[in-house]
């Protein structure tokens, strides 16, 4: 493991036009001369045994070069405990992380299964000071009948009179 600072840029930084494209703006794919349904429905993703193969690309260079900045910095904090305090420092946060992120213990005003972000989890992970898209837009549904914590222990502890 290097102590690689900056993920590497794997996205093109230039284009080819391969094959014809629109009149305009050659090498931009063109929908309708390939005739593409555009009110057809979308291809069917392909079972992949693997979660990480049929989860959603990046296509902005932006969003993927932060996706990997964040991984880097992960893997680099990971690293640099290993080496200052051996495996088991590592190995203890992964496994808290891991048993925070199941939450089924969680109320759902912090963010428990209903939520896929978590107060525990950002803490855990160092991102408790960041404020990101995923904690100001939740999605909304969920939000209307959200009840109080009180009220989720009495009715998880069967206290409802």
């Amino acid at each position: 493991m290097t102590l690689q600072i900056v993920p590497t840029s794997t996205h093109p930084t230039h284009t080819a036009a391969a094959a014809p494209g629109a009149p305009s703006a050659p090498g931009v794919h063109d929908t309708l001369r390939s005739n593409l349904s555009l009110t057809g429905p979308a291809p069917k993703a392909s079972s992949a045994s693997n979660p990480s193969e049929s989860a959603p690309q990046s296509f902005h260079p932006l969003e993927s070069r932060l996706a990997k900045w964040r991984t880097q910095q992960e893997s680099l904090k990971m690293e640099l405990l290993r080496r200052q305090f051996g495996i088991a420092e590592p190995v203890k946060r992964q496994m808290e992380l891991g048993i925070v992120r199941a939450g089924e213990w969680q109320p759902a005003c912090l963010g428990g299964v209903t939520n896929g972000a978590s107060v525990h989890a950002d803490i855990l992970s160092g991102r408790d000071c960041e404020i990101g898209w995923e904690d100001v837009f939740t999605g909304g549904e969920e939000l209307r009948d959200q009840a109080d914590f009180h009220a989720e222990m009495e009715r998880r502890m069967g206290m409802e009179w």
